[in-house]
């Protein structure tokens, strides 16, 4: 761009006045002019700065609980992620886009070279303004209305002065400045399926009104019941083709519900991405590189240090892999990938929640929840459901050597270990007064075979609250006898811990929640029509429509139920062990599966909400962050010298 005279003169000494400047910063009085600038769709993940720019307005005046119930009421309950989820720079296999076109641009995702940055003028707005930037850099020419905003690009790791010369009618040229240095945090988020986000997915699924057979494994003229299928689907309802047609599965897996990477049932509503996109939010001046990498079902063993299966294998029009690599490996890989582009690229913070698979909670979770005698000896047999005592002995012996190993692997790439902000569970069964759910079939009747023990349930709550949960922050914070070298020492959470336990269990209900629960959801399970002609084609009760459950309403409970796995995510369980694949989509084991392996017992989006607003609080401690507002300088003019001819 060519400049006027006027301007051309004033970049001739530009490096000069604004070293001069700084030195008065401190004399400016607030009402005086000031330059703000922010970067624009500044996490990265987004391709659209609209998608960041929602988050944005949610989040005004409000936190990360708050800012999740404005967009639940905004989306009617159906979820802000559903449109999002396909305008990532992340593909549905977990693949980074390089180079990722955001917002018209070609970016590189791991190593942005540059960024784009508006610029304003507060206090100024009867004025007029010509803006300077430095070399390299175009600007408006002309003095302009100080009203309009600047979009520059700045060049990645270095700073750029800007300077806007200020002229009213009544006095003379003023300018300000300000020096703009973008700092792009990478962050990846690492873990198991309270980490992924899981019973969460981006895109529910659609169910139909008419009843979809299942098998039990009890041999007897109650072996079949209904529930609500997909909608959509053409294929045989019943139960009585045991050969179904070729292609059928196929057919099934287009209706499922739609996840960010459907192989690790990873989610946006995940509390990682929560945390990562908030700190980019409240920090205008930083840009925040997320990398999802936590996988549901992980253990340090089968996820972070090593591959594991993949839960589903379709992702949303082509075939997940059906395993997927081990999140270090991962993590390395796009470090080395992020360095051959910037050699000075590192890893700023971890965000991580692991060790429940490793001492099998899923296996304490189906003890607690599948009453029916049949059922109950069939799991046990088959090594799914486990027991309190095995899962002490794992807590006490085998989970502190494979912490020191996950470690060892994570120190590395992060060094500090204070850069990894683990964040601990939330007990899903402790209600009000450190009293436990009562039990039953409340959220639990999507299956006949399910209702909670309330003598199991307790014990449960109980090992969760002495030895679980205590013994997790030992390992993470090396207190209490942990091994542990120097700089091992975690960055732990809990504080959201109280706040679930505040009137957000697994089993609270309340006259707010939506309509559809309170009519539909019988707390006494008796939600389901158990006629067999009547429900093949009306399975509700309530003869409300399936489809209106609203899976991101706001509820009082943040648990998910196996009532709300199934109507939100109705998983087809591929990414089981071969000895549990169903033999037809009738089959009894995912009658089974179908009702808690998308995300029962799992946090809500709420409550996904409630633990970043505690991670945040620490997240912002390790990497240093405050809410500072740039330099910016302010100084009549010199007087213009006459130019050489």
């Amino acid at each position: 761009m060519s400049f006027p005279r006027l301007l051309i003169i004033a970049l001739c000494s530009f490096v000069a006045v604004l070293s001069g400047a700084l030195e008065a910063a401190h004399a400016q009085g607030a009402s005086d002019p000031r330059l703000v600038w922010e970067v624009k769709n500044r996490f990265r993940l987004f391709r659209e700065e609209k998608d960041f720019q929602l988050h944005v307005d949610a989040m005004r005046g409000r936190n990360i609980v708050q800012a999740e119930q404005v967009m639940a009421a905004d989306s009617d309950g159906r979820g802000w992620a559903r449109n999002m989820v396909g305008r990532l720079c992340i593909d549905a296999a977990g693949r980074v886009a390089e180079p990722c076109k955001r917002d018209g641009t070609d970016e590189s995702y791991l190593a942005a070279t540059d960024y784009k940055v508006e610029i304003r003028v507060l206090g100024a707005d009867d004025a007029s303004c010509s803006w300077l930037l430095d070399k390299g850099e175009e600007a408006k020419a002309g003095f302009l209305p100080c009203s309009e905003e600047v979009i520059i690009r700045v060049a990645a790791g270095r700073s750029t002065l800007v300077a806007v010369d200020i002229r009213r009618e009544d006095g003379p040229v003023t300018r300000i400045s300000t020096e703009i240095n973008v700092r792009d945090i990478l962050i990846a988020g690492m873990g198991d399926s309270i980490a992924a986000g899981e019973g969460n997915p981006d895109r529910p699924v659609a169910l139909s009104d008419e009843g979809f057979c299942f098998r039990q494994f009890i041999g007897t003229a109650a072996s079949q019941y209904y529930r609500p299928g997909r909608a959509g689907f053409k294929g045989d309802k019943s139960c009585q083709n045991t050969r179904p047609e070729a292609g059928t599965i196929d057919a099934w897996n287009k209706l499922s519900a739609r996840w960010q990477n459907a192989a690790c049932h990873r989610s946006l509503y995940s509390y990682q991405l929560r945390t990562a996109l908030a700190l980019a939010i409240e920090n205008p001046h930083i840009a925040v590189t997320f990398v999802p990498l936590a996988c549901t079902g992980s253990t340090i063993d089968a996820g972070i240090l090593g591959p594991r299966r993949a839960r589903e294998l379709d992702c949303g029009g082509f075939k997940c892999p059906t395993t997927v690599p081990s999140q270090i490996s991962q993590l390395t890989n796009v470090l080395t990938q992020a360095r051959k582009r910037d050699k000075s690229r590192n890893l700023d913070l971890v965000l991580l929640t692991i060790g429940a698979n490793d001492i099998d909670f899923s296996g304490i979770v189906a003890d607690v929840i599948i009453e029916e005698r049949f059922s109950r000896g069939l799991f046990k047999r088959s090594g799914v459901m486990g027991t309190l005592e095995n899962s002490n002995v794992l807590l006490q012996q085998k989970l502190p050597g494979d912490f020191r190993r996950m470690r060892a692997a994570l120190k590395p790439l992060v060094g500090d270990l204070a850069h990894v902000v683990y964040t601990s569970y939330a007990n899903p069964v402790l209600a009000d007064a450190g009293n436990t759910c009562e039990g039953g079939r409340n959220g639990f009747d999507v299956h006949p075979a399910f209702s909670a023990n309330p003598a199991r349930m307790n014990a449960a709550s109980q090992f969760v609250e002495q030895a679980f949960l205590p013994r997790l922050e030992a390992l993470a914070t090396c207190t209490a006898g942990a091994v542990c070298g120097a700089g091992d020492a975690m960055t732990f959470v809990n504080a959201h811990q109280k706040a679930f336990a505040a009137g957000h269990a697994m089993c609270a209900r309340a006259p707010t929640d939506p309509v559809f629960d309170n009519e539909c959801f019988s707390p006494t399970g008796e939600s389901f029509e158990s006629s067999l002609a009547e429900a093949s084609t009306a399975p509700l009760i309530c003869r409300n429509r399936a489809n209106e459950f609203r899976a991101y309403a706001t509820r009082a409970r943040w648990i998910r139920t196996a009532n709300d796995s199934y109507f939100a995510a109705m998983t087809y369980p591929e990414g089981v062990s071969q000895g549990m694949q169903p033999s037809d989509i009738h089959d009894a084991t995912w009658g089974i599966l179908s009702a808690v392996y998308g995300g029962a017992v799992h946090p809500t989006a709420e409550g996904h909400a409630a633990m970043a607003d505690a991670a945040i609080v620490q997240a912002r401690q390790a990497l240093g962050l405050g809410q500072v507002d740039p330099p910016v300088t302010a100084q009549p003019l010199p007087p213009l010298q006459p130019t050489q001819q």
